[in-house]
């Protein structure tokens, strides 16, 4: 069964079980009060608290961010460090605090380009909230989409290469089952902050069937009243994965995942 499939089988929640966002406007926000980018970032990093806290009491049982992507090394040297060294203390300081919650940690993105230390961290964080069931937090970092399709794609013609599977065999969920998170949902909820309308090659697999969200509220300003305004916006909409909306409203989808 393919997670597109199991997202068909989602009733009609208000609450969607997977939000993805791509945390835009940190820089712009501490441009406008004259302060360094970085403080952009550290600011950031309380409204992911706010928005984790959030999710959790509202019954959501994935967050994914989008932290730091495959291109966002071109930005200035110092800022990268910034986020780097910024990355490793909260790391260091919320960990503990993250399990003590129950929320499990995963991390998605070629993690070899980081420092000895940071993956070290990252390894840490990961073992100790393995075991962790009420809410899923994944980060997504030195990742990109078009990245998770290729070292999906690389993984298959391995195997090719061995004989364990052919070429004709190959399917959607071949893919699938490759991508970084195959045993998590699709996002549900796509949000973007910081009035940009790009997905900016983030899960560009995943989100196939994801409903979007844009608001020009800037990343650090994004609060709780912002996540239910999003939800709100996503409780309103009908998915339909293909079928008509009088199929979806007359029980049809229903009746076919029940055969």
């Amino acid at each position: 069964m393919t997670k597109q499939t199991k997202n068909e089988e989602q009733d009609n929640s208000e609450v969607p079980r997977h939000i993805a966002i791509v945390m835009d406007g940190n820089g712009r926000w501490a441009k406008k009060r004259i302060l360094p980018r970085t403080a952009g970032h550290q600011a950031g990093v309380k409204a992911v608290q706010k928005v984790l806290k959030r999710c959790g009491e509202r019954g959501v049982d994935v967050l994914t961010l989008f932290a730091f992507s495959s291109e966002n090394w071109r930005r200035p040297v110092e800022e990268v460090h910034v986020l780097m060294e910024l990355f490793v203390s909260t790391l260091e300081e919320q960990t503990e605090t993250l399990h003590e919650n129950g929320i499990r940690l995963r991390f998605i993105g070629d993690k070899s380009a980081f420092s000895e230390k940071l993956q070290q961290e990252i390894s840490n964080s990961e073992e100790k909230t393995k075991n962790n069931s009420r809410l899923t937090l994944v980060i997504a970092a030195n990742y990109g989409g078009r990245w998770d399709i290729l070292q999906a794609a690389k993984k298959i013609a391995r195997d090719v290469e061995r004989g364990t599977i052919s070429a004709d065999s190959i399917s959607l969920e071949s893919i699938d089952s490759r991508l970084s998170f195959p045993d998590l949902p699709e996002p549900d909820l796509f949000i973007r902050t910081g009035g940009e309308y790009r997905i900016s090659n983030f899960l560009l697999w995943q989100l196939a069937y994801t409903e979007l969200y844009f608001t020009d509220t800037l990343w650090p300003d994004f609060n709780e009243k912002s996540l239910d305004l999003a939800i709100e916006a996503y409780a309103g909409r009908q998915r339909r994965f293909g079928y008509t909306s009088e199929q979806i409203e007359s029980g049809y989808l229903k009746q076919e995942m029940a055969r």
